[in-house]
């Protein structure tokens, strides 16, 4: 009679299927340990990417008694600044380093408590704004002035553009990021380019920029000459240029929204390795985890809810090339944001926002604002509207 474990059914038989299984569950432990080891590495490569701003952190914290309150610590407010310095990698081809820096781009982002709505307010780069006393990068202190607000990040940093922000709107800023030439463009690249709708050609030597009218899909080059660019198109001004900045930037949330960028790492991967490349940010962002949350922050935000805008302004009384606030227009602008409260935008042109409006700039104000200027309701509780887009409206 024959042994059963000699037999295909019988106990030697049955060694082989439970030796299949132990290969099995040894391959599946080693694939998943492999997987969070390239996880961890690939979290560990994109962290140390980021630069921490460990200079404005100090100063900041060195002037804390004079900073605004939060007023709604569920809301976010974050400042993007767009340096134009020549130091760096590739930046030497926009002109010569002079050894200093100025925010070429300067928004506020603020996000509402709960991720409701985020709204981007442009601060023109020429208005006139007392900057406070600033430390140097080498230790020396600048004497408080009646200066263009972008000095203030020549000649104090983010620190100086925080605090002179700060006083100009009683904002508190929670964190600030920082990207240059090649950091935009590196990002831009990382999403496959952004499109955006020309009205007119533009032929703009000093940008570097030539292109048909129409719609058209804007790579690295192109895309930061489209923001730069200034001289040739409309009337030449910075703020004809801050709405095509706005433009650019409705686009790139759409684009990442409708593509399904952040719920995708495949997708979301290489964008974040841009981003991380390029960013200097303040330590409570320096970090994947920190950067990752406020992309889930904004990611429930619907398109139609991001909204841009410029801070209301018009010619300076003194000198038509600089612009002053449009009062009671911007502290009515500012006193909503502090306490997150809803604006709205309307479609005009941003390039002659004059609003009149008149009141006390604090919730009370009564006008009817000029055609591209802020509609301020009588009604208090009303919502005020302003000039600008929202990102569904980037073509």
């Amino acid at each position: 009679m024959t042994d059963s474990a000699d037999t295909p059914t019988g106990t030697g038989g049955g060694r082989k299927p439970r030796h299949w299984l132990r290969w099995t569950a040894l391959g599946t432990a080693v694939l998943v340990l492999a997987s969070a080891g390239v996880g961890w590495w690939l979290y560990r490569k994109l962290n140390a990417n980021i630069t921490a701003d460990t200079a404005a952190e100090a100063e900041l914290r060195a002037y804390e008694k004079e900073r605004p309150p939060a007023e709604v610590r569920a809301a976010r407010n974050i400042l993007l600044i767009g340096s134009d310095t020549r130091a760096g990698a590739g930046n030497a081809e926009y002109g010569r380093d002079k050894g200093t820096e100025r925010s070429d781009t300067t928004i506020l982002l603020h996000i509402a408590a709960h991720g409701s709505s985020a709204t981007a307010v442009s601060v023109p780069r020429d208005l006139m704004v007392r900057v406070p006393s600033c430390a140097r990068p080498d230790a020396t202190r600048t004497r408080p002035q009646f200066i263009q607000f972008n000095w203030a990040f020549a000649v104090g940093g983010t620190a100086c553009t925080i605090r002179t922000l700060e006083k100009l709107t009683g904002i508190r800023i929670d964190h600030h990021v920082v990207v240059d030439f090649q950091g935009f463009k590196k990002m831009v690249d990382a999403v496959d380019g952004v499109t955006v709708c020309l009205k007119e050609p533009i032929d703009d030597r000093d940008a570097k920029l030539r292109l048909p009218a129409g719609r058209r899909l804007l790579h690295g080059e192109q895309a930061l000459g489209f923001v730069r660019a200034r001289k040739s198109l409309g009337d030449g001004s910075d703020t004809e240029r801050m709405d095509r900045q706005q433009q650019f930037l409705a686009a790139l949330v759409d684009k990442v929204q409708s593509d399904g960028v952040l719920l995708n790492p495949a997708k979301l991967y290489p964008v974040l390795d841009a981003a991380t490349r390029s960013l200097t940010t303040d330590p409570g962002l320096a970090s994947l985890r920190d950067l990752y949350g406020l992309s889930r922050s904004m990611r429930a935000v619907e398109t139609e809810r991001v909204q841009f805008l410029t801070v209301p302004r018009q010619p300076y009384t003194a000198d038509a090339n600089r612009d002053q606030l449009v009062q009671p227009a911007a502290d009515r602008l500012f006193a909503r944001l502090r306490a997150d409260l809803p604006v709205a935008v309307h479609p005009g042109t941003t390039g002659n926002a004059t609003g009149n409006g008149t009141g006390n700039g604090t919730g009370n104000g009564t006008g009817n604002g000029a055609e591209d200027g802020p509609d301020i309701p009588a009604d208090p509780s009303a919502t005020p509207s302003f000039t600008g887009r929202n990102a569904a409206q980037s073509c």
